[in-house]
């Protein structure tokens, strides 16, 4: 017997022929998606469905892949007000030294809330801030993270992996209310992975899985690291990279920019199962290169870096690379909704180029979808609504003064919807999310357990001068972070 039938919405498959349904249907038997077609044809095979979801009024589509998020952000995302400085120094001691396992499955599970609100059933989350500061010194904290995930019902690929030279690197643990620092090497960090991959990749049906990343290598850290370390960080990458290669695992990379992907080139840690984020200002090589590598990018453009130089989206795509979306979520001033993503995406290239045809709307879905599905290496398993995949299905109310009236329906979801228009969210066959409420867990005490950790690290820390409002929020044309930030010289530093 068929487990799930949905009926009588509008189905956008995004299938080889981008089939789009009108009064269409999708049905479910465990994890997998058995029949999609009209409601006249699968009432008459699937009819005796054990439950059966009346779609009349919502976009039925596939969940939404967010390709690049930062775990642990979720907690301290608007802490220093948009001052850098001080944002990264929170970053950097919570993630070492003021975090606990709780402190991480505190965050992981309300990221993964947002994400099923918005219905992005796959997110691909570095274990940290970035390159520098991941929390990788033990597997307890990437256990926690996935655990916290597993629980709301999403699906994650973590990324972990070693910080840049120099090494030992100063962690702190909590064992019986005392604080315990410890130096961590690259072997240790390196240990750590091999631990959770062992432990945690495919786990629960292949929903929660490890990819593994090391820090992206530029000019600057030619003339910043001594020769010895850089020597080190090469070595290292590689090593990475290879391990990835060798266990079938997403290689990914943070904050790549021009120069940096000849480099990577160099360093032989490139082909198709890397993933490099961000990759402004590349030059006419490294595009060349990235679509020869069969490499793939994932595009931030509501992030920071976006701002400072641009991702070459248009011409990576017409010189064949593969480039999906990613929010750089949750930090600081950017939500999971990859909604807002798609149309930050469009605007962003189209004010570039000066004209409004660049990427029609249905190529930043595919960049969501089955784009994404094939840089994390699951085209096979996500990414599209077609028979034999995971049944990872979204169903989107449309039946909202902003969305009507009810034609043109691809054009509606892609320039208009967001992410609180989610109703319905179906993951590995699970319904996980139903009227806007979340099955799995309680959403309150999701809530109440993240304002708790948070309160807990503002006051270990001595960061709660950092939620202050700054001087320069109202009424200035430019806020200088720089000549108005507060110095942490004074803050408590543990």
């Amino acid at each position: 017997m068929t487990d799930i039938l949905i009926q009588h919405g509008v189905v956008v498959t995004m299938d080889g022929t981008r089939r789009v349904i009108e009064d269409g249907a999708v049905a479910i038997k465990g994890d997998r998606i058995v029949a999609v077609g009209t409601s006249a044809e699968l009432a008459i095979s699937h009819g005796d469905a054990e439950t059966i979801i009346d779609a009349g009024g919502k976009i039925v589509m596939p969940g939404l892949i967010d390709a690049h998020t930062h775990a642990g952000h979720g907690l301290i995302k608007t802490m220093g007000g948009g001052r850098s400085d001080e944002w990264y120094e929170v970053c950097h001691t919570v993630y070492t030294v003021a975090s606990t396992p709780e402190w991480w499955r505190a965050e992981a599970q309300l990221a993964a809330l947002e994400r099923l609100r918005f219905g992005v059933t796959t997110a691909v989350a570095l274990l940290g801030g970035g390159d520098t500061i991941m929390r990788c010194d033990e597997p307890v904290y990437g256990e926690a993270h996935l655990d916290g995930v597993a629980e709301v019902g999403t699906r994650s690929v973590l990324a972990v992996g070693a910080t840049r030279p120099p090494f030992p690197r100063t962690y702190a643990r909590f064992e019986n209310g005392e604080v315990k620092e410890h130096a961590t090497s690259f072997e240790d960090m390196f240990a750590t992975c091999q631990s959770l991959v062992e432990s945690q990749h495919g786990r629960l049906g292949k929903r929660l899985n490890i990819a593994l990343i090391t820090p992206t290598l530029r000019a600057e850290h030619e003339a910043g690291l001594s020769a010895s370390d850089l020597a080190d960080a090469r070595a290292q990458g590689r090593r990475m990279s290879d391990f990835a290669r060798e266990a079938g695992l997403v290689f990914t990379q943070d904050g790549h920019t021009k120069g940096s992907v000849a480099y990577a080139r160099e360093l032989g840690v490139l082909g198709p199962h890397a993933l490099l984020s961000h990759s402004t200002a590349l030059t006419d090589e490294e595009i060349a290169i990235v679509a020869d590598t069969g490499t793939h990018i994932v595009h931030n453009p509501s992030a920071v870096a976006s701002i400072l130089a641009r991702c070459p989206v248009t011409e990576l795509l017409e010189a064949g690379a593969n480039v999906c979306l990613g929010s750089d979520a949750t930090a600081p001033d950017r939500s999971g909704d990859m909604f807002r993503h798609m149309q930050q995406c469009m605007h962003y290239h189209r004010t570039f180029h000066h004209d409004p045809s660049w990427l029609p709307p249905g190529r930043v879905l595919e960049m969501c979808t089955v784009d994404a599905a094939r840089a994390l290496g699951m085209a096979d398993e996500i990414g599209s609504l077609e028979v034999g995949k995971k049944a990872d299905v979204v169903l989107l109310d449309w039946r909202r003064p902003h969305l009507y009236p009810a034609n043109m329906p691809l054009f509606r979801l892609v320039y208009f919807a967001n992410g609180n228009d989610v109703d319905t969210v179906i993951v590995d066959g699970r319904i996980a999310l139903r009227g806007r409420k979340a099955l799995f867990v309680n959403e309150d005490a999701v809530l109440d357990t993240a304002q708790a950790q948070t309160e807990w690290m503002l006051d270990y820390c001595g960061f709660r001068p950092l939620l202050e409002t700054p001087a320069s929020f109202w009424g200035q044309v430019r806020a200088m972070d720089q000549v108005e930030a507060r110095s942490l010289s004074g803050l408590k530093k543990n």
